[in-house]
């Protein structure tokens, strides 16, 4: 095998690259460096990559398994967070959007690829010209809608603005189907299979790699959502992670806010969303091969 020679552009392509990607996770490094620094040694400590004494006691009161007095003998404020319930608030958040959302854009998708119906142009024309809309200028009609049908501090109203579609999924769907040989269809429709028959066994196995990406895709823009869940569940019960972090920062009865803790807390909201890429990185290269992705 011939080795590639090194290049002065392919020298800076791989600077800019590396630079690029040093920007990109030293916020997050340094959020994990925070999280293990004791209070006492947050603005003393600033130079060194790493703690000098790192502790666990930010994690531990985060978590609620130390008490307030601990947590204030450790350098805390004190604040504390019911750390366990939302994370199950935002697992639900997060998993019933992107099935119902995956799910109903696959079949809007499919339908406007493959049926013929008179103003399809105009249907996907009105669903491209919600790209053109800012999410925030949908925000208070959207408030006042789930206000008005009493679904306030409900996994319903959560869910509801963004559990049937959204522009950009139908877009990103559509075009994959796009690309599927009609031949194949046209085949099982041979074997006595009809329409629904040939998206559920024929259409959809063989979309696994876009519906996986793009299932990934929301799961991580679902679960860092902020804003829509603030504003529409900030009871305890269905508070969800993020807006529990602006919480427990504005909990603080110290004069300086705990940045330790919120850090820690923040770290901790982070691993979910690894561990997901993590466990099924591996079935989305597999899965993109299987469907023919070059």
């Amino acid at each position: 095998m011939r080795r590639r020679r090194w290049t002065v552009g392919r020298v800076a392509s791989l600077a800019v690259l590396v630079a690029f990607i040093a920007v990109t996770i030293f916020p997050f490094l340094w959020m994990v460096r925070t999280a293990f620094t004791p209070s006492a040694d947050l603005f003393t400590d600033t130079l060194s990559p790493v703690p000098k004494r790192p502790t666990l006691a930010n994690f531990e009161r985060v978590l609620g398994l130390s008490t307030v007095e601990e947590a204030q003998a450790a350098g805390g404020s004190g604040a504390r967070m019911n750390f366990l319930l939302y994370l199950r608030n935002s697992v639900i958040y997060t998993a019933v959007t992107v099935a119902g959302q995956v799910f109903s854009c696959a079949m809007a998708g499919y339908a406007l690829t493959r049926l013929r119906f008179r103003g399809r142009g105009l249907v996907f024309g009105t669903f491209m010209a919600g790209l053109m809309v800012p999410p925030i200028f949908t925000l208070l009609p959207n408030f006042a809608l789930v206000k008005d049908l009493g679904l306030l501090n409900t996994f319903g109203g959560l869910v509801a603005p963004s559990l049937l579609m959204t522009p950009f999924t139908i877009f990103f769907l559509r075009q994959f189907f796009l690309s599927i040989p009609t031949e194949v269809e046209e085949a099982a429709v041979l074997d006595g299979a009809g329409r629904w028959a040939v998206f559920w066994r024929v259409v959809l196995p063989m979309s696994r790699g876009p519906l996986l990406t793009i299932s990934l895709t929301l799961a991580v823009w679902t679960w860092k959502d902020f804003l829509w869940p603030l504003l529409v569940a900030p009871d305890e019960g269905t508070r969800v992670l993020t807006a529990a972090l602006s919480v427990f920062l504005q909990q603080s009865p110290n004069s300086r806010p705990d940045w330790t803790g919120l850090m820690a807390a923040a770290t901790l909201t982070v691993v979910p969303v690894l561990v997901l890429l993590v466990v099924f990185g591996r079935r989305l290269v597999d899965s993109i091969n299987f469907s023919g992705g070059k």
